[in-house]
This record gives C-alpha cells, structure tokens and sequence, in this order.
C-alpha cells in the first residue's frame, strides 16, 4: 500500500458511524413499524422515559442532537400524543416535556425490545469485551472523561 494511500475502511469514525448503522437497523424496523417514529423521536422518547420531565434544551444536552431535530421530534410525539407540553410559568421561553400514559406505553414496550436487542448485539463477545467496547465508546463519546 502507497503511504499516501487513505484506509477508509480502518478509519475510526467511518468504522464507528457503521458500526451504528448496522446495529441499528433492526431495532429501527421495530419503532417505526409500530409507532411510525424516526430516529430523533424515539430519542426523545427515551430520554422522557429515563428521566422523567424535562425541557427540550436538557434533552439536547443529554443526547448531543440539535435543538431543530428535538424540536420537530417533539411535535411528532406531541401529534400522536405522546407527550405533553407545560409552559414555565416564571420563565415561558420554557416548557416542559412529559410522557403521557400512551407515550410511556410505547416507551415500555420499545424498552423491552431494546434490552433485548442489546443482548442480541453482545451476544458474541465475551464479558470482558462487551465491558471494554462499553467503556471505550463510552470515552470516546466523552461520557466518561476517565
């Protein structure tokens, strides 16, 4: 190989960002069949789901997505009545985002075919490695400075 030559398939975030795509796919198939969601909405779904309510600013904090996406995620949900939205009444360039009792539904079912699709992902590697592919994109993702 000439020095100057550039190994795409080698290069870390091309091998990253497939890695993603392919370990994507087939959960992807569950939530948009199901609920007709796209990537952003299951996202924020999630994040209510987790955290309980929250502004669509601490979503983007939490999941590195641009206000734009949240935005249009949020009124997808809120479209299929998902969620809810609450003015701030001290501040009302503020509201709060909550899961409604059909939002958490869908939030519980696509938990669980994460949780097992997750399982289907490791299911080849050895404790060991699952627990340094965790860690290491964990740091490269910064969520984990150690």
């Amino acid at each position: 190989m000439n020095p100057e030559d550039f190994d795409l398939g080698g290069f870390l975030p091309y091998l990253l960002n497939q890695a993603a795509e392919e370990s994507s796919l087939s959960f992807q198939r569950v939530y948009k069949d199901r609920y007709g969601m796209l990537r952003t909405e299951w996202r924020v779904l999630f994040h209510l789901g987790l955290y309980g309510r929250m502004t669509a600013s601490e979503i983007g904090m939490r999941s590195k997505m641009h206000k734009t996406k949240i935005s249009r995620a949020v009124s997808a949900l809120e479209d299929r009545r998902f969620l809810t939205r609450e003015r701030d009444t001290g501040d009302r360039r503020q509201e709060y985002l909550e899961l409604t009792n059909a939002g958490r539904a869908a939030y519980d079912d696509l938990r669980e075919v994460a949780r097992k699709h997750d399982a289907v992902l490791v299911a080849t590697l050895s404790d060991e490695e699952e627990q340094t592919l965790r860690t290491v994109l964990r740091r490269l993702a910064k969520m984990d400075p150690a």
